[in-house]
Order: structure tokens, then C-alpha cells, then sequence
């Protein structure tokens, strides 16, 4: 049974595919197109997939999209009618619906003549978040968190995999978010790609904590391991934030208000240098997060009682705070989805399909290593058709054979300060 699994609609636009519960081959869409963080519908990794696998669309039995605009139907309808959105972010919200009750079409479109005949399925974007890190973990039994922006009306979620099962025991619901919390920030510190939260986390260590107090009253941890937002700091709850996820560069309008500026001061544009107050904010809003998270890592272990602890989401790409996880909590041991992001959506939405008909759990993913393989003859060909360009730029090939030589060249290399860009294998 071949199972494709998506990222579509949105940043990250990945594919997946899984053989009787295998992973054979996964890759994000900006690996093809080459425009990073690429949203949209992951056409080429599609085919990519479909190529490992030596299948054609015709041939996979379901497609699963991490994502379900079905879930949460309660939240999202008591929070329209109560709170009363602007228009716009309503209207926005209902085109990405229709795009995705639109798959069949638009597989139709990128694969002519090659029907899809299967099933598609639906899952909430947070529990394809915890099957990508619980499913192909080497635990049996383990706490499983998902902590990231908003998918499906939901900042984060959790509860415990067994087996393999995995239930949901918890959520924090919109308007609140953990991910969004450290977005803003890097918004108002003048990093305002979409993505771009790993300059502050790595600005961080530059500053000292100055602005911890100021930002405790921005996110507030909960006594129940939950955290909460004082809105009047941000904008995504009632006004229009321009959100661009088709096909292209995602874009994010501003997600903070100016009351942000009245407390921390005016904020840096992205062409202004960097100063000690901006590192001392970035180092202050990554220990107000890390707060927050550990207070839900610690509540859960209280409950679970487990060793064990896996996790996915974007806010588990804070390679900082998961580097503290055993120091800061009582878990033993923890894994973290490589594609932690929502990439790695388009995985779990896969696994968590094969399990819910029945599939047994017989993989770990204990690599990163799923996208395309060039072999010597293509990179070979490659230079060649570069060969003009390459000469005008002063670049100089050399074949070096010897393994232990060119181990000695790289490492001369960066002893020199020169940056190494090392391709071997599959992406």
C-alpha cells in the first residue's frame, strides 16, 4: 500500500511517500523551485516521490494532507461570533478552504492523464505534527508535544503515543501561541522573512536578559502548562494580517500592535544596525519562551509520568531549548522530528493514516536524509554546461580522490575562515 502524504497551502509545501509503513522518499517544495519556504501546492515533490517509489499517481492508494478544516468547528464558531475578526482575515481563511477541497483538480492539473484513484484524508494539522515525531520514533511509549504558530484554530498540543496509538489530551487554541509569540519579535526586532526566528535565537547568546520582565507581561506561562498572550500587544486576533501562502515566498504582515514599541521602544528596521538593546531583547524574549515551554514539558511529565518524550512543530526547531530539555526537565530521553516544522506535517498526515487503517509501527526515521541523490555523472554534466560561468566567477574544479586529501584540503579550508559547503548523498 503506497500512502502520499502533503504539505499544501501553505509555507514549507512538502510531500511524502510511505510503502506498507516505510517511509521510500520525502522532499519540500523549495528543493525544486528553488524559493525558499516555498507555500503552495508541492507538485514536483509529488512527482519526486512518486518516482522512489517507482509508482504513478494512479498506483497510491491515499493521500493524506495535514491539515482537516473540519477540526475544532466548536472554537472556531463560538470565537467568530464572540470576538467578530476583521472581514478580510475571515475571507482569506475561507479561499484556502476551497483550495484545499480542490486536491483532485489540482492533481489533475500537474499529473495529466494520470488519474488519482484513491481516498483522500484529512488530518489536524497539530496531530500530524505528533505522529511526525511519535510514528517513527524508537519509543514504545512516550509524552508527544506540538508546539508551533497556528494550524487548524490550534497553537500546540499533546498527549501520549503507545503503540500505535496516540491520543490528544490537550490543546491551546487560538488566539494564543507560543510560536507566534517569538514570530512577533522577530518581526519587531527587523528580521521579517518568513522563517527568519533562527537570526534571533542565534542573536540571543549576544545580550543579557534586561527585557525579561517587559516580556513576562507579552506571554504569561499558566499553572495547567498552558501560556497565554496579553493581546493588546498583537494584531493577528482582530485586524487583517496579510498572509500570502500561493505560490511563491510566504509573506506575514506585522503580527504586533504598537503597544509592543511603548514598551520595549521604537522598533529596529530591517536596514538599521544592530544594537545591544535589540541582542538584549532577542536573549530576554528567548528566555521568556523557553520559561513557557519548560513549564509545559515539566506539567506534562507530572501527569504522564513518562520518560520518554518526543516533538514537532516549528517551536521545535528551538535547538536552544530542546539542548535543555534533560537539564530542565525530569525526561530521560527525547527525539525530535528532523523536519520539525510543518514539512514534516506532510510525514505524520502519512503515518497517522497507515495506522488509523490498521498499519503496524515497524519504522524509525533516524535520518534526515529522503530527497534527491546526484551522482557523479550529473554533477559531471552540470559543470559542464556551466563551464563558461563558473570561469567568469574565478571558480576553479579540481577532482580530489583521495579521501583522506580531501579531508585535509576541507579542513585547511576552514582553518583558513573560507566557508565549506559539503554535497554527498541524498538532500
Amino acid at each position: 500500500m503506497l500512502i502520499l502524504g502533503l504539505n499544501a497551502f501553505h509555507a514549507d509545501s512538502a510531500a511524502c511517500i510511505i510503502k506498507e509503513g516505510v517511509l521510500v522518499a520525502a522532499a519540500e517544495e523549495e528543493r525544486f523551485r528553488r524559493v525558499k519556504h516555498w507555500a503552495g501546492f508541492p507538485s514536483r515533490a509529488i512527482a519526486f516521490c512518486l518516482e522512489q517509489a517507482g509508482a504513478q499517481l494512479g498506483d497510491v492508494a491515499h493521500i493524506a494532507l495535514n491539515q482537516d478544516s473540519s477540526a475544532n468547528l466548536v472554537r472556531k464558531a463560538t470565537y467568530l461570533a464572540t470576538q467578530r475578526p476583521a472581514l478580510g482575515a475571515v475571507l482569506d481563511r475561507l479561499r484556502n478552504r476551497r483550495l484545499r477541497l480542490n486536491v483532485i483538480d489540482l492533481l489533475r492539473e500537474a499529473f495529466p492523464g494520470k488519474a488519482f484513484k484513491g481516498e483522500i484524508h484529512q488530518v489536524e494539522h497539530h496531530v500530524a505534527h505528533l505522529s511526525s515525531a511519535f510514528h517513527v520514533s524508537p519509543f514504545p511509549e512516550a509524552t508527544a508535544v506540538s508546539v508551533d504558530g497556528f494550524g487548524d484554530f490550534a497553537s500546540a498540543a499533546w498527549g501520549v503515543g503507545h503503540g500505535p496509538c496516540l491520543e490528544v489530551q490537550g490543546r491551546v487554541f487560538f488566539p494564543h501561541s507560543l510560536g507566534l509569540f517569538y514570530q512577533a519579535i522577530t518581526q519587531y526586532l527587523g528580521f521579517q522573512n518568513y522563517g527568519d526566528e533562527y537570526k534571533v535565537m542565534g542573536l540571543a547568546p549576544y545580550g543579557e536578559p534586561t527585557f525579561f520582565t517587559q516580556l513576562q507581561r507579552v506571554l504569561r506561562a499558566k499553572p495547567d502548562g498552558g501560556f497565554e498572550l496579553d493581546l493588546a500587544f498583537f494584531r493577528h486576533h482582530r485586524d487583517h494580517v496579510p498572509y500570502q501562502w500561493s505560490n511563491g515566498t510566504p509573506e506575514v504582515g506585522d503580527l504586533f500592535s504598537s503597544n509592543l514599541e511603548e514598551l520595549l521602544g521604537p522598533r529596529r528596521r530591517g536596514d538599521q544596525p544592530l544594537e545591544q538593546r535589540h541582542k538584549d531583547i532577542a536573549r530576554s524574549v528567548q528566555g521568556v519562551y523557553e520559561d513557557a515551554f519548560f513549564n509545559l514539558l515539566v506539567t506534562l511529565h507530572r501527569k504522564y509520568r513518562l520518560s520518554d518524550i518526543v516533538l514537532a512543530g516549528g517551536c521545535a526547531m528551538n535547538s536552544v531549548a530542546n539542548g535543555k530539555i534533560r537539564r530542565q526537565t525530569p525526561f530521560c530521553r527525547v527525539y525530535v522530528q528532523s523536519a520539525a516544522g510543518d514539512a514534516g506535517g506532510a510525514i505524520g498526515a502519512a503515518f497517522m493514516v497507515w495506522h488509523k487503517l490498521g498499519g503496524k509501527r515497524s519504522f524509525v526515521m533516524d535520518h534526515a536524509y529522503w530527497g534527491p541523490l546526484f551522482s557523479d555523472n550529473d554533477i559531471n554534466s552540470l559543470l559542464h554546461e556551466k563551464a563558461v560561468q563558473l570561469a567568469e566567477t574565478g571558480c576553479q574544479i579540481e577532482i580530489v580522490k583521495e579521501e583522506e586529501k580531501l579531508c585535509k584540503y576541507t579542513a585547511r579550508a576552514i582553518a583558513d575562515g573560507k566557508v565549506v559547503g559539503w554535497f554527498q548523498g541524498r538532500m
